[in-house]
């Protein structure tokens, strides 16, 4: 029965540090994205929706503390640095933007937080443990589920960062130390776009 016990423990050790390792390296890819930027590069909207990186951030760390944070019964310490129900309901886009009271180290130092503060969830409560979701329908749920949750969220938004730093500076990759980008031979990224164009122009209308 010992032994059971400690396998059972094992394989939900390895299972949480396979999690984890999935979202720390989101986490770390997302926060990259702002570096380099000034000010006002982070926070400028760069597609109709509004969407700006810093802002993306910002919303990463709110959502993180909320899952696997108060979910769980657990609260931030100082609860005045989140963006509070009362704001979102002024402002249902108000932890999409920094306001002029943050600056990108403090938002960044935020989430950075965060991620050590849902660590700690992650560490200390078993996978099954019950979590409540006020704002989902279904909204009792497992630890297990809302780590996958998060990962996705988080990684959904790490894509549209991709997609504003390149529109921000033209400057893109998956990691800091691994770009994903391979060698697009002659013409570089310039003769692989006109490439891609001249498909879409053949496909037609």
């Amino acid at each position: 029965m010992t032994q059971t016990t400690d396998d059972q423990a094992a394989a939900e050790l390895e299972q949480k540090q396979i999690l984890k390792k999935y979202l720390q390296e989101t986490r770390e890819a997302l926060v990259w994205k702002l570096e380099g930027l000034t000010e006002k590069q982070a926070r400028w909207p760069l597609v109709p929706s509004g969407n700006n990186l810093l802002g993306i951030v910002k919303h990463c760390a709110n959502i993180e503390i909320g899952y696997l944070g108060s979910c769980f019964g657990r609260e931030w310490p100082d609860p005045a640095e989140l963006v509070s129900e009362a704001v979102l309901e002024e402002d249902p886009q108000a932890d999409w933007y920094a306001t002029a009271d943050e600056s990108v180290a403090s938002v960044v130092d935020l989430y950075r937080r965060a991620w050590v503060f849902c660590d700690e969830t992650i560490d200390t409560l078993p996978l099954s443990a019950p979590g409540h979701v006020p704002w989902w329908r279904a909204g009792d749920v497992t630890l297990f589920r809302l780590i996958v949750h998060v990962t996705d969220e988080i990684a959904r938004h790490a894509g549209h960062a991709d997609i504003l730093r390149e529109l921000t500076d033209e400057s893109v990759g998956l990691y800091a130390d691994n770009t994903n980008i391979p060698d697009l031979g002659a013409g570089g990224s310039a003769g692989y776009v006109e490439k891609l164009k001249k498909l879409a122009e053949q496909a037609g209308d």
